[in-house]
């Protein structure tokens, strides 16, 4: 291993990142990729949309337990302990509620735990000297954007609904604190449709109670676990009228923010310079839902139940990511395909079958 190489493994190895939200979906899976490379990891969850059970194939995965403080990560006090307690080097900030739908219906809820606790969790990084961030932001905020594919210089558009919304104010709030402290550096990653699992089949998507998210939702309905998908409208302007998202396998989603944490502690002069960064992370292709579910069908070989039904509150037409400037600064690019993902994301259904 060449010296420089060998130098920076050994400072990861020192470091430590306190990931938010770390027994979630994306939180965990970023957690194994992080362990990969020699990251030590710290979590802060209160399992309000996760399950305890993640702690064992996160253990099995990485081999030892992931620290762990089961609290809402929006708590000042509890958010003041973990980072007196710990050594903090950088901060991915996954914790946040995150349907759309739910958003719509609930707004306070989405405002107070996702605006407030970025909040404090600013007010404690600057309060205990820990300069690095990683925001977890979302497609979200360029609402129903005008051309497609998006770029991180598409016009942001009014949100269409109150999840999206608190994006937009949370990457606000982060901007304007970069500008205020120059001790600061952030990245937010603008990410579109996660799916998928781990190949090994011991962490996965694991909604609570009706899941909220596309492929989670077919999953089940192909367990035979729910009669029936609902696709909400196909009289959108598409291809076959059903809207058109980017989805992402969750491990290329995962490497991405490895590869900003990694950008922001290998670049300390960055303080001086690009201290507020934004990448769009997808595949920068789109696919309509009917594509999905057809696409399903090759994977599990058996025809998918569905029903069409009228266009839901808050969703937005088509939406799908230019990814050139992450592949250029991040030297990040996916590798999974659509057929990768939803092959493991079944694969951890027929698993949490058994």
């Amino acid at each position: 291993m060449p010296n420089f190489a060998k130098n920076l493994f050994n400072l990861l190895l020192k470091m430590n990142i306190l990931v938010t939200g770390g027994a979630g979906f994306i939180g965990s899976h970023t957690i194994v990729e992080l362990d990969k490379v020699g990251f030590n990891c710290i979590i802060i969850d209160d399992f309000s949309n996760s399950e305890l059970s993640v702690l064992s194939g996160l253990e099995n995965l990485i081999g030892k337990k992931p620290k762990l403080y089961q609290a809402n990560c929006g708590d000042s006090e509890v958010l003041n302990t973990v980072f007196s307690e710990q050594k903090i080097d950088g901060v991915i900030h996954f914790a946040a509620s995150k349907a759309v739908g739910e958003s719509v219906e609930k707004p306070l809820k989405y405002y107070e735990n996702n605006v407030t606790a970025t909040i404090n969790l600013l007010k404690a990084m600057l309060n205990h000297g820990v300069s690095n961030l990683v925001f977890s932001s979302s497609c979200t905020v360029y609402g129903q954007p005008e051309t497609l594919p998006v770029t991180e210089e598409t016009p942001i558009q009014p949100a269409v609904s109150p999840y999206g919304n608190t994006k937009q104010i949370c990457e606000e709030i982060i901007s304007d604190t970069v500008k205020a402290d120059k001790s600061l550096r952030a990245i937010s990653l603008r990410y579109f449709n996660p799916i998928g699992a781990h190949e090994s089949a011991l962490i996965g998507e694991l909604p609570k109670g009706v899941p909220a998210n596309l492929i989670p939702y077919i999953t089940q309905v192909g367990a035979g676990l729910r009669p029936q998908l609902q696709v909400f409208g196909d009289d959108y302007p598409t291809k076959d009228g059903t809207c058109v998202r980017d989805y992402i396998h969750v491990v290329d989603l995962a490497k991405a923010h490895v590869a900003a944490v990694k950008l922001l502690l290998e670049n300390e002069k960055m303080a001086q310079t690009k201290r507020y960064s934004v990448y769009n992370i997808g595949t920068g292709v789109g696919n309509t839902v009917l594509e999905v579910i057809k696409t399903f069908e090759e994977v599990t070989g058996t025809p998918f139940d569905y029903v069409i039904k009228p266009r839901r509150e808050g969703d937005v037409t088509a939406v799908y990511a230019d990814v050139s400037l992450a592949k250029t600064e991040l030297n990040w690019q996916t590798e999974k395909t659509l057929k990768d993902a939803l092959t493991d994301a079944w694969r951890w259904q027929l698993t949490l079958n058994k």
